[in-house]
């Protein structure tokens, strides 16, 4: 074991999204999201992209099977399109059978399935009947995942029914730089309840199909203050409950984190906690970055290119002292075994197993050359972040697995196609895969 502390049993896993690599969405009886809206829009993706075809998995999805066979990883996690399964409200046997296949050929390669139920691609016709604003949205997204469910359950090993609400509510409907473009600012905070409360409600609804494994997939990362006063820290510690707390906390605890909160909540939000708190089996984690808070300043400042509204109680900083990715973000590793440990000392017996559900790096890979891609940086993400969970597994922590985001290059929402995340390079003109070296480097990890 190259890396001393993690269990014998570990899971080794990769992961993607729907919208970001299949493509063919003019097919099989798929309905518009809300992302091929956005993607519509001019001047919303980089340089006029679109998920329209992406890696195309959808054609070739046993070739891209076949190269995780070979990677050697435990399991594959993938989201379903909702949109595919549901593009009138009702299921669509095509669009099931695509996701029937795709499990079979994952059994038959030894990968176990883990199943992300939304990615943030809501259907068009849900969205212009309220999106993630209304709470009938709610029972839309509990009859998706009763029918995804009854389709796969007897071969799917991890459940979650949602990927980061987080981003969902904060660049979708309060920042406006992702689908479906809202630009609400604290008025998107209906969007925290039902995003929660359609987690719970499908929860409830994979529990009645007999499905087992079930958890969530959050984005978390440590917040820092810039300095030790008490205006940096109590701007710190707002931001970690907006970002952190707000979305762990009616999960693990069946609270909010501060009660002006909740009040800020639709609905009765006491009985919501009940269904929102609904007993996992285990809890995801996506972690990429920490992030410097400092006092709220007259300037507007950004968050990964989108604009903050003027009068926030906080305001982002930039990290320095640290390496970066060609994304732009920081490379901390120890960041990792930080959020880790705050998520053991928070919740305690509250918080159940926990998987590292994403962690990855974008580089600006080169093109092949002899069938070569050497991406030594991404390596080394992985390297360290590796090392820095070792260390918080060995400290006590319960962590089950960890997925490398990502498998392939992929679509990367607004930022288009320049950000390549993937352990396989994609070109896009071809659709040839290559893995990188970072590829082989965690194929001998696995193994």
């Amino acid at each position: 074991m190259p890396f001393p502390g993690l269990p014998a049993d570990f899971l080794w896993g990769v992961a993607s999204a729907a919208y970001q690599v299949e493509g063919a969405v003019d097919e099989g009886g798929r309905a518009r999201s809300v992302w091929d809206t956005f993607c519509a829009q001019p001047g919303k993706i980089r340089d006029g992209h679109t998920g329209a075809i992406a890696t195309d998995h959808y054609h070739r999805y046993r070739e891209d099977i076949a190269l995780l066979r070979d990677l050697g990883v435990g399991a594959y996690r993938f989201s379903v399109s909702w949109p595919r399964v549901m593009p009138e409200g009702k299921a669509n046997p095509t669009g099931l059978d695509f996701y029937d296949r795709l499990v079979d050929e994952l059994v038959e390669a030894g990968i176990a399935p883990a199943v992300t139920l939304f990615h943030w691609d809501t259907p068009q016709s849900v969205e212009d009947a309220g999106g993630w604003l209304e709470r009938d949205t709610t029972e839309r997204f509990a009859d998706y995942a009763a029918a995804v469910s009854e389709r796969l359950k007897d071969r799917v090993a991890l459940w979650m029914p949602l990927n980061e609400p987080v981003v969902v509510t904060m660049f979708g409907y309060a920042l406006g730089n992702h689908a479906p473009g809202k630009s609400l600012g604290f008025g998107a905070l209906p969007v925290v309840h039902n995003l929660l409360l359609g987690h719970g409600r499908a929860v409830q609804a994979l529990r009645a199909a007999g499905c087992t494994g079930i958890g969530i997939a959050n984005n978390h990362g440590p917040v820092w203050p810039e300095t030790d006063s008490e205006v940096d820290t109590n701007a710190a510690e707002t931001y970690d409950t907006i970002v952190n707390r707000l979305f762990a906390e009616p999960v693990l605890l069946g609270t909010y984190p501060a009660p002006e909160l909740a009040a800020a909540m639709p609905g009765p939000v006491v009985e919501d906690l009940k269904v929102i708190s609904e007993p996992l089996d285990f809890y995801g984690v996506n972690y990429y970055q920490p992030t410097l808070i400092g006092e709220s300043t007259s300037d507007t400042g950004e968050v990964e290119g989108a604009m903050l509204p003027t009068g926030l109680p906080f305001a982002p900083r930039p990290i320095t002292g640290y390496p970066t990715t060609d994304f732009g973000w920081p490379i901390v590793p120890d960041g990792l075994r930080e959020t880790v440990a705050t998520l053991v000392e928070r919740y305690g017996d509250a918080l159940p197993p926990l998987y590292i559900t994403e962690s990855g790096c974008s580089y600006h890979d080169p093109d092949p050359v002899d069938g070569r891609v050497p991406d030594p940086d991404r390596i080394a993400y992985h390297d360290g972040h590796l090392r820095a969970l070792a260390e918080a597994v060995a400290a006590g922590a319960d962590v089950r697995g960890y997925f490398a985001w990502s498998a392939t290059d992929n679509f990367e929402w607004a930022a288009g196609y320049r950000e390549r995340f993937g352990l396989v390079h994609v070109d896009y003109d071809t659709q040839r895969r290559t893995p990188k070296d970072s590829y082989h480097w965690y194929r001998q990890v696995v193994s």
